[in-house]
């Protein structure tokens, strides 16, 4: 796949062009601001980007716009931010707007090793979702009312549907059955009032359709 990086730190940027190519996956643009992005993905048509929240001149949400407009003019471009921070304000739209490409948002600091970042890119470049459980519970924790709704049990197995997970990897994550992890979905889809929906992929984005709802 072809990877366009959008990252202000020098050596965080570099390192990250010199992982990728040595996994194969050429970079075929590397930047350091939001508007520089934006030029090179047009210019060179990469299959995914991965940016930044906090980009030049202002250091707040330059990235995560930037996406959403890529996002906008490129509904193909597959998006993976990699970030230190959870955006609230644009995040769930950003993250509402994967019903083509893939998309992702991870946290730089909870990423456990070189293979589950690549792994995770891999995934979202295929058109699958990737989103770290921290930036689920910040989103999330803006809607309360709604959530009062599921049992403590039913917000672990919706973290983890976030996270992309089959029902099989949730029913050995929480040591229970798979017939116990579809009632669980079953439920929380009935209490946000979202359709149940056949793939994990559709299962996630009905999660954050729910994230851009109203607070009710």
């Amino acid at each position: 796949m072809r990877v366009a990086i959008a990252e202000d730190s020098v050596l965080l940027r570099e390192g990250l062009a010199g992982l990728l190519e040595r996994f194969g996956h050429p970079v075929v643009a590397s930047v350091g601001d939001a508007g520089s992005l934006v030029a090179a993905v047009a210019e060179h048509r990469p299959d995914i980007v991965v940016v930044d929240v906090r980009m030049p001149p202002g250091f707040t949400d330059e990235g995560l716009r930037a996406a959403l407009e890529l996002r906008a003019e490129h509904p193909d471009l597959a998006v993976l931010v990699l970030s230190q921070y959870v955006e609230q304000t644009y995040a769930a739209e950003l993250l509402g707007s994967g019903r083509g490409a893939g998309i992702g948002y991870l946290l730089k600091e909870r990423i456990g090793d070189v293979g589950e970042f690549v792994d995770a890119l891999v995934r979202v470049a295929e058109g699958g979702t990737v989103v770290d459980p921290e930036v689920v519970r910040q989103l999330l924790s803006g809607r309360r009312d709604p959530l009062r709704r599921l049992t403590p049990r039913e917000l672990e197995v919706l973290a983890l549907i976030a996270e992309g997970r089959s029902n099989a990897s949730i029913a050995r994550a929480l040591f229970v059955t798979d017939a116990a992890v579809a009632k669980h979905i079953a439920s929380i889809f009935a209490k946000l009032d979202l359709p149940p929906a056949a793939d994990g992929h559709r299962r996630v984005l009905a999660v954050l359709a729910f994230l851009q709802a109203e607070p009710r």
